[in-house]
């Protein structure tokens, strides 16, 4: 389908795009394109002007911290994570849709767009992100916890750039994302993401991520609880697993029905946290 007529721009700079983004009430940012043009082309979406990020320096990239974690670029594509060694983020980007969306997608598009079944996000969630705006009064954070509002409405106001996101290092930790889908390289119906550390036999940090579980990305705080100080065995983690469900509140859908997807978040959650916790 061919989307309603828009206006483009492509700034030179983070301060021009924001300039651009007041000058306009109903201009979007674009950087990949994977999530918002298909919402142009279904007419779910009809800005009046895109203002592209392509040519705007300093976007793109992966830092490492030295210890303190990485800073990525809000242009980073996922391949990069992909095709990176970067624990639970080259887990999910894996995963992400097909390798045409992975080599044009952007992280900062994916988070940013809040779509509660895409899978970044929830890693974000996860990880503990924190996510730098620049806007007209200069920079500022946004903890992962605070980014995700409701569905497709993200702490992002509409005179903000995304620039980068800061993700902590789990050295030491476990991981796994899984995700359950109808058909290969589909949404999830429903995904985790699972961080554990284990020292001596003991799961002494747990940290459980949902996908499209409800409408923004969730932490399974009830399993977290659970595992923390338990054992490392396949028998308290399911223990644990069956509370993945408390507090959330999937959507139904064509592919599943809340009660559903609240019975695969439970075998995921365990398949993941074995996983990460080395089973």
């Amino acid at each position: 389908m061919i989307p309603p007529a828009f206006e483009y721009a492509s700034p030179a700079s983070v301060e021009e795009a924001i300039s651009l983004l007041q000058q306009h009430d109903d201009a979007k940012l674009i950087a990949g394109g994977h999530s918002l043009l298909p919402l142009m082309k279904l007419r779910f979406a009809s800005p009046a002007m895109l203002v592209d990020l392509k040519n705007v320096p300093g976007l793109s990239g992966v830092q490492s911290g030295n210890g303190s974690g990485l800073t990525i670029g809000a242009r980073t594509r996922h391949v990069e994570l992909q095709q990176g060694d970067y624990g639970l983020l080259t887990d999910a980007a894996k995963l992400i849709a097909d390798q045409q969306v992975r080599n044009r997608g952007t992280i900062g598009g994916s988070c940013a767009h809040g779509d509660p079944a895409s899978d970044l996000p929830t890693v974000m969630l996860t990880m503990d992100a924190t996510f730098t705006v620049q806007g007209p009064n200069g920079e500022r954070q946004i903890p992962a916890a605070e980014m995700w509002q409701d569905y497709l409405t993200t702490a992002v106001g509409d005179d903000e750039v995304l620039t980068s996101v800061h993700v902590p290092s789990y050295d030491g930790y476990g991981h796994a994302y899984l995700k359950f889908t109808r058909r290969a390289e589909d949404w999830a119906m429903v995904a985790v993401a699972a961080l554990v550390k284990v020292d001596a036999g003991t799961i002494t940090d747990a940290r459980v991520g949902l996908t499209h579980m409800a409408q923004v990305p969730l932490r399974a705080k009830a399993v977290e609880q659970e595992l923390t100080g338990k054992p490392a065995s396949a028998e308290y983690i399911a223990v644990a697993a069956e509370k993945a469900a408390e507090g959330t509140d999937p959507p139904g859908d064509l592919n599943a029905t809340p009660d559903y997807k609240r019975h695969l978040a439970q075998v995921m959650v365990r398949r993941a946290v074995a996983q990460a916790a080395g089973l």
